[in-house]
């Protein structure tokens, strides 16, 4: 199935000079959403992982079924004050400002591997900082799976030391 006729090209959003990729059109089919899903499946199969970790919202999207599918849990990565029990984070800059994100400080448990799923790999900051997250809960990051590569903004080049998955690359 050609994933790429789901995926909506949108001009100049957020911002003039933008070209939004909006995977709306594939989450709202369900054939081409399962498919999605099941090319991140197998992955983690072929890691073995034994949790699926996801950074908010989009990584809930896709990495939710992964879980359910493989039977195995999932730990969502969120923005400050989302997680209601203790949380360990990650600050990180970005061109403009800095982020955090948080995970739950019982989230992982040591030795665990762990598989990271998000929609995009843009420049990479978010899914370095979840597997910073996961690496200092003792986890270990044995992928990290994208529905889709923006490969112009070089995100791929900060993940060197991960095994890195994507559907579709732009």
């Amino acid at each position: 199935m050609d994933l790429k006729k789901y995926i909506a090209d949108i001009p100049d959003f957020p911002i003039k000079g933008i070209l939004f990729r909006d995977i709306t059109p594939l989450m709202a089919d369900g054939e081409a959403f399962k498919a999605a899903c099941n090319r991140i499946i197998e992955f983690a199969k072929e890691i073995k992982a034994d949790v699926i970790v996801g950074p908010e919202s989009r990584g809930f999207i896709f990495g939710c079924p992964v879980s359910y599918a493989l039977g195995i849990g999932f730990v969502p990565v969120r923005k400050p004050g989302k997680l209601p029990r203790e949380t360990v984070s990650y600050k990180y800059n970005l061109e403009y400002g800095s982020n955090e994100l948080h995970i739950h400080a019982d989230g992982i448990v040591p030795g665990q591997r762990v598989l990271v799923v998000d929609d995009l790999l843009a420049t990479g900051g978010t899914v370095v900082a979840t597997n910073k997250l996961v690496e200092q809960l003792g986890g270990i990051v044995a992928g990290c799976a994208f529905l889709i590569e923006l490969a112009d903004l070089h995100g791929r080049d900060v993940l060197n030391d991960y095994n890195v998955f994507t559907i579709m690359t732009y």
